[in-house]
């Protein structure tokens, strides 16, 4: 009898024994389970995470206010935007490309309405020399102004992109000679305030690596003074100098409107907004830029990101 129940007792145990490993198995099948949801619905959230950051960097709008906010943003990353002829605006002109500009000419006022090019803090270091060889423009082909044009008209011969830009290479700075690169321009201009416009970009791009550059006359008027005894130039009344800086931490546009005088005023006081001077000359600056980009870059006048040295 004592035997019987000891035989229970030891049945009755290893079923205990037995139950007790299944629920230990069951648990742990339980906890993977557990594991397996909990992984999935990370990879979900991380999943829809990265769907926002795309959305916001590619300027995709969502319903959070920091998406907003970044959609309004400038600040947008250079390897998001072709910059590949970027400079290039869109106009009425035929383009003429040269090694290192390129302009789009009027012919009914013999000089270009843009000239652009991209500089680079680089190219304002070199050895290539100024030789003053002006003359005509060979790839122009309605034929461009020339330089007896300019001859005792009490006007220089302007550049409009200077040779000071094309320092590091003598061709670049050989053809910031053609006269389809001119402009007639009063002296006390050319050789004053323009002259420190354009050291100003020089000082800046040091500093901020590389700027695509337009620049020219406004020739949207009616009726203008013409110089030149073979061609007749027009007399502009105002220059602008466009500059677009893609370099992060943030994009940045600025733009100069001067009329064609001397002047003591400080660089500051002659910005305007591009959207202004495309009014003036009918010209769409960088149109490959995204519009939202493009809209809010044109419509400031803003000096905040620029240090004048004057």
């Amino acid at each position: 009898m004592a035997s019987r129940s000891k035989s229970k007792s030891y049945f009755t145990l290893l079923i205990l024994a037995a139950a007790v490993v299944a629920y230990v198995l069951n648990l742990g099948g339980f906890k993977d389970k557990v594991n397996q949801i909990t992984a999935q619905e990370q990879e979900q959230t991380s999943g829809s995470s990265r769907e926002v950051v795309d959305q916001i960097n590619s300027g995709g709008g969502t319903s959070s206010g920091s998406a907003s906010n970044k959609d309004e943003s400038t600040n947008l990353s250079s390897k998001e935007v072709n910059t590949a002829s970027l400079e290039i605006p869109s106009s009425k002109y035929d383009v003429v490309q040269h090694a290192h500009f390129a302009l789009g000419y009027d012919e009914k006022h013999e000089q270009a309405a843009w000239v652009a090019y991209k500089l680079e803090a680089r190219e304002t270091r070199g050895r290539a020399e100024r030789e003053d060889d002006f003359r005509p423009d060979p790839a122009v082909a309605t034929g461009s102004a020339s330089p007896s044009d300019y001859s005792r008209s009490g006007h220089d011969r302007g550049h409009l992109a200077p040779a000071a830009d094309f320092k590091f290479s003598k061709k670049a700075m050989s053809e910031s000679f053609f006269m389809s690169n001119m402009s007639p321009q009063k002296p006390r201009f050319n050789r004053g305030i323009w002259k420190e416009l354009e050291e100003q970009v020089r000082d800046w791009v040091k500093k901020d690596k590389a700027y695509y550059v337009v620049t020219g006359p406004v020739l949207s008027g009616s009726r203008y003074r013409k110089i030149g005894r073979k061609n007749k130039v027009s007399v502009p009344k105002y220059y602008y100098k466009i500059l677009l800086d893609m370099e992060e931490p943030e994009v940045k546009a600025i733009a100069f409107l001067m009329e064609n005088k001397g002047s003591e005023k400080p660089l500051s006081s002659f910005v305007v907004s591009i959207d202004r001077i495309e009014q003036m000359t009918g010209i769409d600056f960088f149109p490959n830029l995204p519009d939202n980009l493009e809209k809010k870059l044109e419509a400031s006048a803003s000096t905040r990101n620029w240090n004048f040295d004057k």
